[in-house]
């Protein structure tokens, strides 16, 4: 089983941007998250991210 969570971009700092979760019909499962830059970078500095949280073996 994954948990997953849709984000919205809400600002930035020096080094990170700090997305926000949609809220849908279940409460939040992260709330806020921050994504270093030279990561988001890399997809295109994307206004709306997907994070998927799965078990680790």
């Amino acid at each position: 089983m994954a948990l997953e969570a849709v984000f919205e971009y809400e600002k930035e700092t020096k080094n990170t941007v700090r997305f926000a979760e949609v809220i849908g019909e279940n409460p939040a499962i992260v709330g806020t998250i921050y994504i270093q830059k030279f990561a988001l970078n890399k997809l295109g500095n994307p206004k709306k991210i997907k994070i998927t949280i799965e078990k680790a073996d």
